[in-house]
């Protein structure tokens, strides 16, 4: 029975989305192209500019129109 909640966890770990205004600096290194320095950047970005939609995130010093035609998938903005 663990086995089988471990694993359905997972699963629905890979279907969810980031919210970029409350992820983890392991949440946001899950997405493709965001590393540790862009992480940090998206977390100090949005504790005095919180997104409003997915697309402010290319306001993030560093996160241009490449990386978030990457993401714009994986995230959310809650």
């Amino acid at each position: 029975m663990r086995k089988f909640l471990i694993l359905f966890l997972f699963v629905i770990s890979l279907f969810a989305k980031v919210n970029i205004n409350t992820a983890t600096m392991q949440e946001l290194h899950s997405l493709k192209g965001i590393g540790h320095t862009k992480a940090l950047a998206i977390m100090e970005y949005r504790k005095k500019h919180p997104f409003q939609k997915i697309e402010d995130i290319m306001k993030v010093k560093g996160i241009g129109k490449k990386t978030f035609d990457k993401i714009k998938d994986e995230i959310e903005v809650k």
